[in-house]
């Protein structure tokens, strides 16, 4: 597995502790984001994270900011992306299940240490049902390729 993860100025330490989880589970992680404390545009990264995993270049996306919600619609941007903010593990399960997510994204200023890694592993471990969700998650991609040709 490849993920791409990506963050602002607030969420370095988090962000830093995460990418060595993942790669302490032998999965490869793309840093887009900064290392610096000194003031960084949140979309610029959440931004970039979208571009890797629409590409093809990932398998998925981590994006941390402060709230995680600038990095949820920075990301969401870019055409072929469900990035979604989640606070709890319920929603980063069935953000996976039912909506076929690509993008995680939460906020270090929401979430512990503790959290963090359990919305990664419940992000990370859960399968799209398609069935049903597949429809939904068609009609969301069909809307969005109309939004574009306008």
């Amino acid at each position: 597995m490849k993920l791409v993860i990506g963050n602002d100025h607030a969420a370095i330490e988090m962000k830093n502790e995460i990418k060595e989880y993942l790669e302490g589970k032998g999965i490869e992680v793309i840093d887009v984001g900064t290392n610096s404390p000194e003031s960084f545009d949140y979309p610029i990264s959440g931004y970039r994270v979208g571009k890797m995993v629409a590409s093809g270049e990932v398998d998925g996306g981590i994006a941390i900011c402060g709230t995680g919600v600038g990095m949820a619609i920075a990301a969401n941007k870019v055409k072929g992306i469900r990035a979604c903010c989640c606070s709890d593990t319920f929603s980063a399960r069935m953000t996976r299940a039912h909506n076929d997510a690509n993008i995680l994204t939460f906020g270090e200023r929401v979430v512990g240490q503790g959290l963090a890694m359990e919305l990664v592993n419940a992000f990370l471990t859960t399968e799209f049902e398609g069935g049903r969700h597949q429809r939904r998650v068609d009609i969301i991609t069909k809307l969005e390729q109309e939004e574009n040709n306008q």
